[in-house]
C-alpha cells in the first residue's frame, strides 16, 4: 500500500510546479526576495534529495524538470535583467542571512 501522505506532498509539488510554470513574468529575484527561495533552489534541492537516494541527478536535468524545459530557453523567453534596485536588495538579504550565521 502508498503513503498517503507521501502521494500528496507528490501532488502538491507538481501543482506548485505547475503553479510557476504558468507565471513565468514572476522573476527569480523576485522569488528570492519574497520568499529566500527561487526555481533554481527548487531544482538544487530536487536534485540532492535524488542524489541522497543513490540516484544519478545533475541540477541541469534537474532544472529541466522544474522549469518544464532546458534552463537557457526559460531564460531566453522569460528572464530579464534584475534591477538595480533588485540586485542591491537581494545582496543586503545576503549579508544579513550571512550576519545572522557566521558559521
Amino acid at each position: 500500500m502508498s503513503d498517503p501522505t507521501l502521494e500528496i506532498e507528490a501532488a502538491v509539488f507538481r501543482r506548485l510546479l505547475r503553479h510557476l510554470a504558468e507565471r513565468p513574468e514572476v522573476q527569480n529575484i523576485e522569488l528570492m526576495l519574497l520568499a529566500d527561495f527561487c526555481r533554481n533552489c527548487l531544482a538544487r534541492w530536487y536534485a540532492e534529495e535524488a542524489r541522497a537516494r543513490g540516484l544519478d541527478l545533475d541540477e541541469e536535468r534537474a532544472r529541466e524538470i522544474v522549469y518544464g524545459m532546458p534552463y537557457g530557453e526559460w531564460k531566453r523567453r522569460h528572464q530579464w535583467e534584475a534591477t538595480p534596485e533588485q540586485l542591491a536588495a537581494l545582496e543586503a538579504r545576503k549579508s544579513r542571512r550571512a550576519a545572522a550565521d557566521p558559521d
